[in-house]
């Protein structure tokens, strides 16, 4: 589960990731988020194409800030300028203290110069974030115990000023049964899936480091259809359709009652993704076909 901070209502969207050499033209996806009432999109960096599609279509769109501008955009206010948009704007992508280009050096420098160029422009309505993911936290569980680990906290720490054990399957697939429910005993949280133990646990760290007041935006949550252990379009389809109706209505036991703005990893399965297998079958979409792989609504 990757997240970013912020202060907005939940509601789905889906990440339109672009690692495949067979994926529909961007013009194309963009008619299949209308056909589908897909609200929201997330893209990894820009796509001139996608964007120019996006305009008019009343889609809401995450755009990201890919690692390797960052430097540019922290070095140059002008440079940031260019990157105002219509909407969100993630600064990064779980950029690592010390990852490639020295990425982890400049990002709160690039926040802040986009955050200018907003406020010169007139919208200050739009966000300005960053992502970061799992491998940032220690101590997860019980979620109570969350906080960022040792090189992740000082360099998170800007951030947030800027801002202001194995598991079940079941437990996972937010089919809880009288096995697998937890309760946290340092608060007597009551936790019936892994999502909101996992959300929780940010919301922790982000509490002990002064940034209690934030939201968390899931910007990518999923499950693969192949590839690996318990990767099946079964758990997938579980998964997925669990995920959407939860993060609508229920908020987590630490943030009840609030809908939890989601982005659900990925539109495509995308066949140039490196790493592991089950990076490339996360599609809810093939690129080939065009077909959903499973049933799922999104409004």
């Amino acid at each position: 589960m990757a997240s970013f901070f912020d202060t907005t209502a939940g509601q789905i969207g889906v990440c339109f990731g672009q690692l495949g050499n067979n994926l529909p033209n961007p013009s194309d996806v963009v008619a299949m988020f209308k056909q589908y009432s897909i609200p929201r999109m997330r893209m990894y960096g820009p796509n001139p194409d996608a964007l120019n599609a996006l305009r008019g279509s009343n889609i809401e769109f995450i755009l990201d800030v890919p690692n390797g501008d960052l430097k540019r955009l922290a070095d140059s206010q002008a440079e940031a300028n260019t990157w105002v948009r219509d909407n969100y704007i993630s600064v990064g992508n779980e950029v690592m203290p010390r990852g490639p280009g020295g990425a982890g050096t400049v990002l709160i420098q690039a926040m802040q110069n986009i955050d200018r160029a907003l406020s010169a422009a007139g919208l200050s309505n739009i966000k300005v974030s960053t992502t970061t993911f799992m491998g940032a936290f220690t101590d997860t569980y019980p979620p109570s115990r969350g906080r960022f680990s040792a090189e992740y906290l000082n360099f998170l720490q800007p951030v947030i000023g800027f801002l202001n054990g194995d598991v079940s399957l079941q437990f996972a697939l937010f089919q809880p049964n009288s096995n697998n429910e937890f309760t946290d005993p340092k608060n007597q949280l009551r936790y019936l899936n892994l999502f909101d133990a996992n959300l929780d646990s940010v919301y922790a760290a982000l509490e002990k480091t002064g940034g209690g007041s934030l939201e968390v935006v899931v910007s990518e949550s999923g499950w693969p259809t192949q590839g690996g252990p318990g990767a099946s379009v079964p758990n997938a389809e579980a998964y997925v359709n669990n995920l959407r109706l939860h993060v609508n209505k229920n908020g987590s036991p630490r943030r009840p009652g609030k809908a939890i703005e989601t982005y659900i990893f990925a539109m495509f399965d995308e066949n140039e993704k490196p790493n592991d297998e089950t990076e490339r079958y996360f599609g809810l979409f093939s690129p080939t076909t065009r077909q959903l792989k499973y049933g799922v609504k999104f409004n």
